[in-house]
């Protein structure tokens, strides 16, 4: 059950945008976010050519935080992920840190819609470091490619990992993939894939059956955050406009014994479109996307996601929402 958030649980910077977060912490109880932010002078649909996955630092999961370096910056426009870092989830393996990404590049112009070069150009990749604070190691090639089969659902786009390790040591990757059916520069469906692998930096197996399905929707949601818990699997997913309940665009909860056959859970609305603060109270948004959990001792205990105000998108920003331990297990 969501809790109400301390006012400094608000993540922002008025010369960048900032759009989703993923937290983890170091052998000090010190608290690494790592986050998405491009300049705000550039308006919000610069997020595709010159996002830049941050990082931050604070004494307490909920924050406040602040800025410390970029942990994935621009590299250079001949890298698959030269341009634009975005998107990101990190995980502890083994002793070892993972951030999973979106990566693209282009022609680098900022444009007033999309720029489809480069969101047609977003492919998978993950960097792996001994600290949250980096140097982290990147990679010449995708962690997840587009497929060469033309009717693959994921022959066009990679996107927007998730990653969880299952109970029997395997590892379990959902992505966002779009398909080649639709005309460019869109292109579509947008689905969501499943690939598996014996380690955390591959290789990954993909398997064919799209999850998150919605009969005749084309694009029903997205964003999953996937986690092993108890016997099972679970995924918050942006449902994208009351495509699997009747609360409209919200984040819903799906569970799955094998990572392969998603349904939703008993009780599947985790929360609409608002968040409250503990001294201002009920504070409605206009987006609230990009689910990340930060898990103590097994359970979550903060939500972080990526919200705005409104349909101008002037600005965004990270909010962190405090979990109830008693009723977070799903």
């Amino acid at each position: 059950m969501r809790q109400p958030a301390p006012e400094h649980a608000k993540f922002i910077d008025n010369d960048f945008y900032i759009w989703g977060a993923s937290m983890i912490q170091d052998g000090n109880g010190v608290s690494h976010l790592l986050y998405s932010r491009w300049p705000r002078h550039m308006g919000h649909n610069a997020w595709v050519t010159h996002s830049e996955i941050a990082h931050a630092v604070a004494d307490n999961p909920l924050g406040p935080y602040r800025h410390v370096d970029v942990a994935l910056p621009n590299r250079g426009e001949h890298f698959w992920d030269g341009l634009c870092t975005h998107n990101p989830t990190v995980h502890s393996f083994n002793g070892k840190h993972y951030l999973y990404y979106m990566g693209n590049t282009g022609d680098g112009k900022v444009m007033q819609s999309l720029n489809w070069i480069h969101r047609n150009n977003q492919r998978i990749g993950v960097a792996v470091a001994d600290s949250p604070s980096g140097p982290w190691k990147r990679f010449d090639k995708p962690l997840i490619d587009v497929s060469d089969d033309p009717d693959a659902p994921d022959a066009a786009v990679t996107s927007n990992p998730s990653i969880c390790r299952r109970s029997d040591g395997t590892f379990v990757l959902v992505y966002k993939a779009v398909g080649k059916k639709h005309s460019p520069p869109g292109y579509g469906p947008v689905v969501h894939m499943v690939a598996t692998s014996e380690s955390p930096t591959g290789h990954f197996v993909k398997h064919d059956a799209p999850i998150f399905v919605r009969e005749g929707d084309r694009f029903p949601g997205e964003d999953p955050y996937i986690w092993s818990q108890g016997h099972k699997l679970w995924a918050i997913l942006k449902d994208n406009h009351g495509a699997f309940t009747d609360a409209g665009q919200s984040l819903v909860l799906f569970e799955s014994l094998d990572g392969f056959d998603w349904k939703l859970a008993k009780h599947p609305l985790v929360s609409t479109l608002d968040v409250t603060w503990e001294h201002k109270g009920l504070q409605n948004l206009r987006h609230l996307e990009r689910p990340q959990l930060w898990f103590e001792d097994g359970i979550p205990k903060v939500l972080f996601c990526a919200a705005d105000d409104d349909n101008q998108r002037e600005h965004s920003y990270n909010v962190h929402i405090p979990l109830q331990p008693n009723d977070s297990k799903p």
